[in-house]
């Protein structure tokens, strides 16, 4: 009978290794290798302003992440949010029934906090809808740095292709949760959040561009380079020149880290101006919003909106926003947006609210 190798199993192997390294240096140097080769197996990811991306997951075990309109729906909305929250720029998308393809820009460099947000969500959402708990995805999305320009148009259409390849139409117009019918004119209203500026401005044409889009997806293959590409056992993580990708190699790209964090706030409203706008349409005083409130059963329903735009419109961390709050730790920050999340479902006035305030705010 095979011996049931557990948790405990593992550990011990591994402290019995450790223990015939006998001095603090080479035991150091033995967890350092033994880092090295997990940071190995994780995927490169490569952050800057203005870089493009092809982001693709799929559920676990290949199950269906989407089982209807509300489903799809309910995904959109969460892109809708990444954008007003990460500033998250969709320049394609296409979702099908057990996985998603989605063709991003993130001007502030910050595609793991927007991913991290739309999977979180979105599992959210569905386990709320089907009654159910645990991971959706099959683990981390996939990403795929791609250099600007003709690369965008041809990766657009072979995105968009997904459900005629898939043989779920004969049209691809027919399909409705892609961003395909926003490109060649059939949808009348296009989300905010959806740019088609940068794949339009590939097509060498100024007039007529839907027209010219729908041309160049019906009238020829997607690109050989791109199909060879995705058709790799394992695909690599730069789409673009061997010129772009040396450029990576030199720095000429510059990396995004925590250090510029705080800078990316100045293009965000400042914590006293989310405060300010919800006390003012409240009419209450700033402090009532901002302060701590004693008493047992006690709504402050401005300070709870308060925190929620703090996180939506300002991007600000759960620790930063306890801080601004007064309170020891976000773990009270974090229910009062969960709280403000699930109203929001089921509360057209709180909708309308939150509306009106976050249209102070635009230009």
């Amino acid at each position: 009978m095979r011996e049931n190798r557990g948790p405990l199993h593992y550990l011990h192997e591994q402290l019995r290794r450790v223990s015939r390294v006998k001095s603090i240096d080479n035991r150091i140097e033995y967890y350092r290798n033994r880092l090295a080769l997990v940071a190995m197996s994780r995927p490169l990811r490569i952050e800057y302003e203005g870089a493009f991306y092809h982001v693709m997951n799929r559920g676990r075990g290949r199950q269906k992440i989407f089982h209807g309109d509300i489903y799809y729906e309910a995904f959109l909305d969460t892109l809708a949010e990444a954008h007003e929250r990460f500033s998250l720029e969709v320049h394609a998308y296409c979702l099908m029934s057990n996985h998603y393809h989605l063709l991003v820009k993130t001007p502030e460099g910050n595609l793991q906090r927007a991913m991290r947000h739309i999977g979180g969500l979105y599992t959210q959402r569905y386990n709320r809808q089907k009654k159910t708990d645990g991971a959706l995805f099959r683990g981390r999305y996939k990403s795929v740095l791609v250099e600007e320009g003709a690369y965008l148009l041809h990766l657009s259409k072979y995105i968009h292709m997904n459900p005629l390849q898939a043989t779920v139409v004969t049209a691809l117009g027919d399909y409705p949760w892609s961003s395909y019918r926003c490109f060649i004119g059939q949808e009348v209203k296009l989300p905010d959040w959806l740019f088609r500026e940068a794949i339009y401005g590939q097509m060498g044409v100024k007039r007529k561009l839907g027209k010219a889009y729908q041309a160049f997806v019906e009238d020829c293959e997607v690109d050989e380079d791109i199909v060879s590409f995705y058709q790799r056992e394992r695909i690599g993580p730069i789409l673009g020149t061997e010129d772009f990708i040396q450029g990576l190699r030199l720095g000429q790209y510059e990396a995004i880290n925590e250090v510029n964090y705080a800078d990316k706030q100045c293009v965000r409203p400042s914590m006293e101006a989310i405060i300010g706008a919800v006390s003012s349409y409240y009419c209450v005083p700033a402090g009532a919003v901002s302060g701590t409130t004693k008493g047992r059963g006690y709504e402050n329903r401005p300070r709870k909106v308060a925190m929620y735009l703090a996180q939506r419109l300002g991007g600000y961390r759960l620790n930063d926003i306890a801080d601004s709050f007064g309170l020891k730790h976000y773990g009270g920050v974090s229910y009062a947006i969960h709280e403000v999340k699930c109203v929001c479902d089921v509360d057209p006035k709180l909708r309308r609210e939150l509306k009106h305030i976050i249209n102070r705010f635009d230009p």
